[in-house]
């Protein structure tokens, strides 16, 4: 809603992009909330990132979903798009294929792990293959002088308010993530 996702999905494609042979696309979920609670909601316009269909989903090799926090699980917009993926469930046509999340909340105890498991079983149901990013990021990881979002379930952001930015180092484990779940993907294709 505010852009914090999107600049963490914005570096996580160039991590993507920096894998040879990998091309990396960058979507957005459809909006479900009308103008006028957006409005109230102080929201700036979306931006011209388009949206994805079901579809589009199917032809992919892999994925790093990514959303915004409410009460600790994933956003409804992005819920609602999860749910319309019957037909994929039913086919199993993402069975198989690479995934990844990453994620933005308001505050520390906001659900930077919370929302991470329970998107989890989004994946589970479709037979996706979860790669979390571990500790892979290194000391990044362990910096405990600064505030910084994420964890070994995927790259993340801290937004407070909707003032506060993604910091260098959330964009460095974004940007990570994406070079990592690229390479498994890349990996798992030719092997196939």
């Amino acid at each position: 809603m505010y852009g914090h996702v999107e600049k963490l999905a914005l570096e996580i494609k160039k991590g993507a992009s920096s894998v040879e042979g990998v091309e990396a696309k960058l979507w957005q979920v459809p909006e479900t909330l009308a103008d006028d609670v957006l409005g109230k909601m102080s929201a700036p316009a979306k931006s011209d990132v388009p949206c994805i269909t079901t579809n589009e989903l199917a032809e992919a090799d892999g994925f790093v979903f990514g959303f915004p926090t409410r009460f600790g699980m994933m956003a409804a917009q992005f819920k609602a798009f999860l749910d319309s993926t019957g037909g994929l469930w039913r086919t199993q046509q993402l069975a198989g294929k690479p995934a990844g999340i990453f994620y933005s909340t308001g505050s520390q105890g906001g659900g930077q792990e919370t929302t991470a498991l329970t998107a989890i079983t989004q994946l589970v149901h479709h037979g996706m293959i979860f790669v979390p990013i571990g500790y892979t990021f290194g000391a990044g990881m362990f910096e405990m002088e600064k505030v910084k979002g994420g964890s070994p379930y995927g790259a993340g952001t801290f937004a407070g308010d909707g003032s506060r930015e993604p910091s260098e180092l959330e964009l460095e484990q974004a940007f990570h993530q994406g070079k990592y779940i690229a390479t498994i993907t890349k990996k798992l294709k030719l092997a196939a």
